[in-house]
């Protein structure tokens, strides 16, 4: 597993094998091998033999997985297979709408992340998010906004999405959660948007995104990288307090335990 906080984690097909080790030297955080909406349906369990390969080949490497849905056909033999790779640290669940499904993936004995697309799933967050073996939660904007029958980029498309990215965040934090990652964005080569998006989930309190073209991801790493000035107010805020008093002053500000953590974390995502 990649160290927190976690900023891009990329998908890669698992019917292109060719793609995997550009996947893992991308400079992505953690890379997602995908048995689901990437791959045909003629293709799965080509899927399956495909990382089989690779992953005994090379031995060292670690990456994630995303299963099939709960009610596919390939889902039980995805998880089977996940159970028995050392190379798959943890399962991306998709579509997930209930407990009872997250305690069938996590029997596997691995990190569960679900990602949160749809309504139902919505409605069960609470349980979703307590459920044992759930390391983080990730938001599905584009298979939920269909679900909820949205306008695609309209005003009131992007409302009910930020709600939903809320309740994402706000369950994640009472869970005890990582942070969560937010959806992917389809347009490529977006780059304006994709920043503009990351930004946007950023000062909602996500700690990256997933995401689909190795072209995406420095976007992400920059966008969400502390400025040159927030990193100066950073360190003066650590320097200033190097001294042990419980509660000092910075650039007129007063500091106590939230703002030092703020400061605390700025740096570590700087050396992210």
């Amino acid at each position: 597993m990649s160290p927190s906080p976690l900023r891009t984690a990329l998908f890669v097909p698992g019917s292109r094998p060719e793609r995997f080790a550009k996947a893992l030297a991308s400079g992505a955080d953690t890379v997602i091998v995908d048995f689901e909406d990437a791959v045909e349906e003629p293709l799965k369990r080509q899927a399956r033999d495909n990382l089989a390969a690779f992953l005994a080949a090379e031995p060292g490497v670690r990456l994630l997985v995303r299963v099939n849905a709960p009610e596919h056909a390939e889902h039980a033999a995805d998880l089977a297979f996940c159970k028995a790779q050392a190379g798959v640290v943890g399962v991306l669940l998709p579509k997930v709408e209930s407990a009872a499904q997250v305690a069938a993936v996590a029997a596997v004995g691995k990190p569960v992340w679900p990602i949160i697309e749809s309504a139902r799933g919505l409605l069960a967050l609470a349980e979703i998010a307590g459920a044992p073996g759930v390391e983080r939660l990730s938001f599905g904007g584009l298979d939920l906004a269909l679900d909820l029958n949205l306008q695609s980029g309209s005003e009131g498309a992007g409302r009910v999405l930020d709600q939903a990215r809320y309740a994402v965040l706000l369950h994640s934090r009472g869970a005890g959660l990582a942070a969560p990652l937010d959806g992917v964005h389809p347009a490529i080569g977006d780059t304006e948007g994709l920043r503009a998006s990351i930004r946007l989930a950023a000062g909602m309190g996500f700690s990256g995104a997933l995401c689909i073209h190795p072209r995406q991801i420095e976007v992400i790493h920059q966008a969400l990288a502390p400025s040159a000035e927030e990193l100066a107010w950073a360190q003066r805020v650590i320097d200033a307090g190097s001294g042990g008093a419980g509660a000092y002053q910075v650039d007129g500000q007063m500091v106590d335990a939230p703002v030092l953590a703020r400061a605390q974390r700025l740096l570590a995502l700087a050396k992210a």
